[in-house]
């Protein structure tokens, strides 16, 4: 085992060495190409691309597939990365039953309050007069059975249902605002959806969005439509929210909640609020942690997706290599008469080297752009996934993919590194050719 990674370590080095040089030849060549020096024409480099305008074009799309595809994969993750870090507030205090990770997997008594946590925390919480900023929240998921499922297509879906005290509250809380209707009054069989998942419910409505006054079927019974939140990048999109007690009595949770959320002063008197809660263990023990720490922990799928992109981007990244690398090599050996003919007339070898280097930097130039407008079609398309904390429990979300310019620059990065590395070799074999040996 010591001896594969010790080979792993050396073939990334070594790898990490050819990508080093490459990009500075390319670099080189690159300012080759701007500065007013002897060189061999611009005009004759596009002109061979032009007449060999089929096999530019077959490396071009390879090259555009790869970044597309990295572009697509990438987008996905800043999607998720942006859900994750949207959906805590800095000023919130996430309290779980002790020993708890998940909310999924907390059960806290229903007599939960500010008063039963230290003296300290108390004066930290955020009140309006006599009343705390704090939410009862139980949190269940629902296998929940499609209607109007099509031949072939799914029957059921899991549904994430939160029940809450205090809808207002808890709105002002978690910074969600209703882009049409109300909330819930508790009297009735009554939800708020969240944006993502109304259109989940409006596809089997046979809308594209459902909207206050529809009924939908939850577990074991008709739920009433009453408000939709406003889109936002959060997991909330992605839930259903319901009275508290309502929810308790549907799914066997009574008197008994997931989590309870305070709102602090000062969001810089969280984690303290935090600390003081665990620490307390007098009269029940308690799991806290700030919401943004809660919520980072579930970044971590999007971190497995990630390093799995990496590998997936290196694979691909290899056959553009090898496929340029061959484009280039059969040039050369097309225009060997073409080389010697360029060094009679007094061009360097290593002017050869540019020349050639510049036309492979230009064919994965070609092809990062098609990429990148390839994967920038997908900005902004909604997909559903999990995000988990690696440790059990985890939440259905809808997602919207981002592709910013982080992750085109990224895709460019990635094209010019092919171009390059795919270049740099046939390069290197087309200087070293001698002229008379050309000619023959």
């Amino acid at each position: 085992m010591q001896i594969i990674i010790f080979l792993l370590m050396a073939l990334g080095f070594v790898l990490g060495i050819v990508v080093l040089v490459a990009l500075a030849f390319s670099l080189a060549a690159l300012a080759h190409a701007l500065l007013p020096v002897a060189k061999v024409p611009f005009r004759y480099t596009l002109r061979n691309l032009q007449v060999r305008w089929k096999t530019t074009l077959v490396t071009a799309v390879a090259f555009t597939v790869v970044v597309g595809l990295l572009t697509f994969m990438l987008a996905f993750v800043n999607g998720m990365n942006q859900l994750t870090e949207g959906s805590g507030q800095p000023g919130n205090v996430v309290i779980l039953s002790d020993g708890a990770t998940d909310e999924a997997f907390s059960n806290l008594p229903g007599g939960i309050s500010v008063p039963m946590f230290p003296k300290d925390v108390q004066t930290m919480v955020r009140r309006d007069g006599d009343k705390f900023w704090a939410v009862k929240e139980v949190y269940v998921i629902v296998n929940q059975e499609i209607a109007n499922a099509g031949e072939g297509q799914r029957k059921r879906r899991f549904v994430q249902m939160r029940g809450i005290d205090d809808p207002e509250l808890a709105a002002r809380i978690h910074a969600i605002e209703l882009a049409e209707g109300k909330w819930f009054s508790g009297r009735r069989h009554e939800v708020v959806l969240g944006d993502g998942v109304a259109r989940t419910f409006g596809k089997d409505l046979g809308k594209d969005h459902a909207q206050p006054g529809d009924r939908i079927k939850i577990g074991p019974r008709d739920w009433e439509v009453v408000g939709i939140m406003k889109p936002s990048a959060s997991a909330f999109g992605s839930e259903v929210w319901a009275q508290d007690t309502q929810v308790g009595k549907s799914f066997g949770r009574d008197n008994s909640y997931s989590s309870y959320v305070v709102r602090v002063k000062d969001p810089k008197l969280a984690a303290d609020a935090a600390a003081l809660i665990k620490k307390e263990r007098s009269s029940q023990a308690f799991a806290a942690m700030t919401e943004l720490e809660y919520y980072a922990k579930l970044a971590q799928t999007s971190q497995q997706f990630l390093y799995a992109i990496i590998l997936v981007a290196i694979v691909m990244a290899v056959g553009g290599i090898l496929g340029v690398m061959n484009t280039m090599f059969a040039a050369i050996s097309n225009r060997t008469k073409d080389i010697g003919v360029l060094r009679i007339l007094g061009y360097s070898r290593w002017q050869i080297l540019m020349s050639f280097l510049l036309e492979s930097l230009l064919i994965g130039l070609l092809g990062g752009l098609l990429g990148c407008a390839l994967g920038y079609l997908t900005d902004g398309i909604s997909t559903s996934s999990v995000v988990s904390s690696g440790q059990g429990g985890g939440k259905s979300v809808v997602l919207n993919l981002v592709v910013d310019t982080t992750i085109l620059a990224a895709g460019m990065g990635v094209a010019w590194i092919m171009g390059a590395v795919g270049g740099l070799f046939p390069s290197l074999s087309a200087m070293r050719l001698k002229p008379l040996e050309s000619l023959r």
